[in-house]
């Protein structure tokens, strides 16, 4: 669904300009940034100075990072306690005179490093200000305001969306544009719920200016009755109200934040933000207490696309198959998080800093929290009772630190959580919530449904569209260093033979060793699978490889033909996971350029190379999604629903490595006593 954070972005325009003079003070020239810190609000600043030197009327469509080389960072992080850390870079993709340029920014020398211009497929993210541009384009044009009126609607009550239009076999160069669609207000803020069908203008976003129009039928826009989410406005009956619940620490929290570094427990991890892909988790190492030391686990991990195709043929639906960070930017949409809502009360928050659309710096307060989380989870238990005269229970309890970040895509919040467990184990998910895109009918009943609808009839006049949510993780695991493997273990039925026992079958494991990328191609099916990254040349004393796993959560295939061409352009999806030799230049899946692009620069395509994996520095790439058929609790909000997936220990430590970890010390809340159940 087309972007909804305009708004939010337009007030950080004017309020933190003006702290990019009024906070200079605090920062110290001699201060050393950690290689992967994302730009900081005077680094924005000083690119954007730099760029408007020498180009004017530009664009400014991304802004971040230009990480070093892998090999320096590591080299840096061996000895940074003395070493100056290297060069700061920013990456910008700008537009100028109807082109797309590359900039890389040498915030160190202050000047221009190097200047492409793209000349292949596709453009980059849509700013929100040429979106909230071409609304405000299409709600002024003459014909839109007489369809309107046709329909005995306001134009003031209209709310517009700019929508990405794909690729659907256009030869050459085609116009950066986009379709903008209407929704209704009318004694709502739900919106979403009371779509105009039927209407759409086109707009050709480098000459701002309607390309197209159609007004091709009218249909009945559903009511505004009960779509209303407000907590104010909600009338009896109510579900029944709890009592009061909450996170004590009396101490303060467990961990310790120092810039992006974060730091809890066993645990040592980087945190940045990017305009592009949200949250970036790097450099995250956990302390073996056995050995004494830390050791590598992740080098950078954060969802690289969500591909969001709707099941919608029709004229004003068929489009809809969005590519929500390469078209919206999935940081560019994340929004500030509630303490106490979104966030319980023992929260840590942080801001995250981007550029706007002529290169000014903007400030996204609270965009992260950082959390420690006991939910009354059990991390490991064990009651002996087979001990004559004795019984014997000993219970830790699951305390585990999590990193949150929202981000609202239109319609759609997006929930997403990194949760670091002390077992050493890594739990990512994704919450969905948020509204439906629904679509206007005439239908009231099911029993008048006779033709295919692409959804489910939810309330009168409104459907539910069918939809995918595909999200692809980049996971650059180190398993104890940047030299792994990526081993997958088959559960295999075995035939017991010559009567050696009464048993007639039992599993065993067979274990292949993927040697390129051909091999590492998965699709989850019925068959069990385990899949490890491990460091070859690290053993247990036992002897087993060091290693990781990925333990899949709910998997999911795309249904798309494979020359349907949203499918060609989300073609990442056809396997659930990749693995590919590390590349720097290789960090979205779907492409730099991924608004309008033709599929020629995805991970299936850089896979063709079949290049060799095999003790090498590999990147895992694992999607999670949900095939999403909508239901009626879905209306008018939907609650939020949850995939993921973990990344396990295995063989990684010598013995379980949370035997010897202590319960936090207990909190005695004399108005809250522990009170057993009554008897019947």
């Amino acid at each position: 669904m087309a972007s909804a954070c305009n708004t939010l972005l337009l007030l950080s325009f004017f309020v933190f300009s003006l702290l990019i003079f009024s906070t200079a003070s605090i920062h110290n020239h001699h201060h050393h940034h950690h290689p992967l810190d994302p730009l900081s609000l005077h680094e924005l600043d000083r690119v954007r100075t730099i760029i408007t030197a020498s180009h004017h009327n530009i664009s400014f469509h991304y802004v971040g990072l230009d990480e070093p080389d892998k090999s320096t960072v590591l080299s840096w992080l061996s000895r940074h306690t003395d070493a100056k850390p290297p060069p700061r870079r920013a990456l910008v993709i700008a537009r100028l005179n109807l082109q797309t340029h590359e900039f890389i920014v040498d915030l160190t020398t202050r000047s221009i490093y190097s200047d492409k211009v793209y000349g292949g497929s596709g453009y980059p993210m849509l700013t929100y200000e040429e979106q909230t541009a071409a609304n405000e384009l299409a709600l002024s044009y003459a014909p839109f305001r007489a369809s309107v009126s046709k329909r005995g609607l306001k134009v003031e009550e209209t709310v517009g969306f700019s929508y990405t239009v794909g690729w659907y076999g256009e030869e050459g160069r085609s116009r950066r544009i986009v379709r903008v669609m209407f929704c209704y207000l009318g004694g709502t803020v739900n919106i979403f719920m009371r779509p105009i069908e039927g209407i759409s203008v086109t707009v050709d976003l480098d000459e701002m200016k309607v390309i197209e129009y159609r007004d091709r039928l009218m249909v009945t826009v559903p009511k505004a009755d009960g779509t209303d989410y407000r907590e104010s406005v909600q009338k009896p009956p109510f579900a029944s109200l709890l009592k009061g619940i909450t996170v004590v620490q009396p101490d303060g929290p467990s961990l310790t934040v120092h810039g992006h570094q974060i730091r809890w427990a066993n645990w040592d991890f980087h945190l940045g933000f990017d305009m592009r892909a949200g949250g970036i988790i790097s450099v995250a190492s956990i302390y073996d207490v056995e050995q004494h030391k830390q050791r590598r686990v992740l080098y950078r991990g954060y969802i690289s696309e969500i591909f969001v195709p709707y099941m919608d043929v029709t004229e004003e639906w068929y489009f809809r198959t969005f590519f929500y960070e390469g078209e919206y930017g999935f940081g560019l949409c994340a929004m500030p998080l509630q303490p106490l809502t979104d966030c319980p009360q023992n929260a840590v928050f942080m801001d995250g800093y981007m550029s706007g659309h002529n290169g000014t710096p903007l400030k996204k307060t609270s965009v992260f929290c950082i959390f420690e989380r006991y939910a009354g989870d059990i991390m490991w238990r064990h009651t002996e009772a087979g001990i004559p005269g004795k019984l014997i229970t000993e219970v830790r309890p699951e305390v585990s630190l999590v990193v949150r970040m929202v981000s609202t895509v239109g319609n759609y919040d997006y929930i997403i959580d990194w949760e670091f467990l002390q077992s050493g184990s890594i739990k990512l998910t994704v919450g969905l919530s948020g509204m439906l895109e629904v679509k206007g009918t005439e239908y009231t009943h099911v029993d008048q449904i006779n033709k295919e609808v692409y959804g489910t009839l939810l309330a009168e006049n409104t459907l539910g569209g069918r939809h995918d949510h595909f999200l692809t993780y980049h996971l650059d695991l180190d398993v104890d260093g940047d030299v792994n493997s990526f081993v997958k273990t088959h559960l295999q039925k075995k035939v017991v033979s010559n009567n050696i026992s009464p048993r007639r079958s039992y599993w065993a494991v067979m274990s292949e060793t993927a040697e390129t990328e051909s091999d590492a191609k998965i699709q989850f099916g019925s068959k069990p699978l385990e899949l490890l990254v491990v460091n070859p040349s690290k053993k247990t004393k036992v002897g087993n490889h060091v290693g990781y796993r990925l333990i899949s959560g709910s998997t999911i295939e795309p249904l798309l033909s494979d020359d349907d061409y949203p499918q060609r352009r989300g073609a990442f999806t056809k396997y659930n996971v990749w693995i590919t030799p590390y590349n720097k230049s290789e960090k979205w899946v779907g492409g730099l350029h991924t608004s309008q692009s033709r599929g020629d620069d995805t991970l299936a395509q850089w896979t063709l190379r079949d290049r060799e994996i095999e003790g090498k520095d590999i990147v895992m790439w694992y999607t999670v999604g949900i095939h999403h058929v909508p239901y009626q609790e879905d209306f008018p909000l939907m609650p939020r629903m949850s995939t993921g997936f973990e990344l396990r220990p295995s063989n990684f430590f010598e013995s379980n490595p949370v035997l010897k970890v202590k319960p936090p010390v207990q909190v005695n809340w004399s108005s809250c006593p522990v009170s057993k159940t009554d008897e019947l």
